[in-house]
């Protein structure tokens, strides 16, 4: 078991021509599941063609109608993503994964209440993950994105975080101390995101294969407090818990879009604190995550 993705999970890489796309679609290829994974790819100037076997369609609609995949991965570049991953949505897939950076703030605006409205209709929700993440990986049976699949090892902790490298820090603790992941979710850090860490967690409540999860948070935003005052009442595992940035100075952006104090809800130790008063076990060190998680079990 495992959430949101699976071995049987087949996947459309939009942009999979670029450079980025290229690369990281072959290397998800080779992981696991990979070659029965990734069904189709998305270029209107290319339909017809195949690359490393996969055949590339003109549009997603006609790509999942032709190959029944249930998930895209965007590796559009910034100017035309927002574009991409409406087309996603409005073709009824499951799961989209915006990987790319740097998408203008007001395309994720007009996006994001797109979305709304079509679930306001009465439309087919599709969960949106990112943009600006590394993606998602069900060890040992598919990954779709960009984070390193040898770090990571099957197991029954599940990972959610806002930063790619601490997502692959916190991985790569576990697996060392023979603990594996469920599933590893990178949600990504700009400041209008699809799937928040509440989603996930509520998530991994619900996933039997899940023991424990390591949280990993960052400065700016409401999202981790949200998450927190929601798992005090509700989540029913044991919770090691982490945000980036607590000595980032008030109005200056630390390294995502979204990592910006701008009140007093937002900052590192006001979360730290919503994550205590929730019964999350918290540390200031991200080097003791794995070794504080299996203190838990």
């Amino acid at each position: 078991m495992s959430i949101f993705i699976n071995k049987d999970t087949r996947v459309i890489t939009q942009g999979i021509t670029g450079k980025t796309g290229q690369f990281h679609t072959e290397k998800s290829q080779e992981y696991a599941n990979g070659k029965a994974a990734y069904v189709a790819g998305v270029n209107p100037k290319k339909a017809g063609e195949k690359i490393f076997d996969i055949p590339i369609f003109s549009s997603v609609k006609e790509a999942k109608a032709q190959t029944g995949a249930n998930v895209s991965v965007i590796y559009v570049p910034p100017a035309g993503a927002a574009a991409a991953i409406w087309e996603a949505v409005e073709a009824d897939l499951d799961l989209v994964i915006a990987i790319t950076e740097g998408i203008p703030v007001r395309d994720m605006l007009e996006v994001r209440n797109k979305i709304k409205a079509k679930e306001a209709a009465g439309g087919k929700k599709t969960l949106l993950l990112g943009p600006n993440c590394p993606g998602l990986i069900t060890p040992e049976e598919i990954k779709i994105g960009i984070m390193p699949g040898h770090i990571h090892r099957k197991g029954r902790i599940g990972v959610v975080s806002r930063s790619g490298t601490l997502t692959y820090e916190a991985v790569a603790q576990l697996t060392e101390i023979g603990l594996g992941q469920s599933t590893a979710v990178g949600i990504g850090g700009d400041p209008i995101n699809g799937l928040k860490h509440i989603d996930v967690l509520k998530a991994f409540n619900d996933d039997p294969e899940t023991d424990a999860v390591i949280v990993i948070g960052e400065i700016g935003g409401p999202d981790e407090a949200d998450a927190a005052a929601w798992a005090k009442d509700h989540f029913k595992k044991p919770v090691v818990g982490f945000i980036a940035g607590v000595t980032a100075p008030p109005g200056k952006r630390m390294g995502h879009a979204g990592a910006l104090i701008s009140g007093g809800a937002d900052t590192a130790d006001a979360k730290l604190h919503a994550f205590e008063e929730a019964g999350f076990k918290i540390t200031r060190n991200p080097s003791e995550l794995g070794r504080l998680l299996k203190s838990l079990l």
